[in-house]
């Protein structure tokens, strides 16, 4: 089964929704996962002993947030 049959077979009869303002979002998500990948490369290498995490999780809660908000907006509109 190819990509496009899988999706295809996937949606048919699910309500596809199509939500603006997504990019950004995506941008800032895959930024973090660099961030967190970077941060445990050094930890690994043994270079950093110690990361205050709280600003990466900060922002991902304000991701989630606006996820959250993208969604509803999207449900209350439809």
């Amino acid at each position: 089964m190819t990509l496009t049959e899988y999706i295809t077979k996937c949606s048919l009869g699910k309500q596809i929704f199509i939500i603006n303002g997504l990019d950004e979002v995506i941008r800032q998500q895959k930024a973090i996962g660099r961030n967190l990948n970077q941060l445990t490369t050094l930890c690994n290498m043994a270079k950093v002993s110690f990361v205050n995490l709280q600003p990466l999780t900060d922002e991902y809660a304000k991701l989630n947030q606006m996820l959250t908000e993208l969604l509803d907006r999207k449900r209350w509109s439809s």
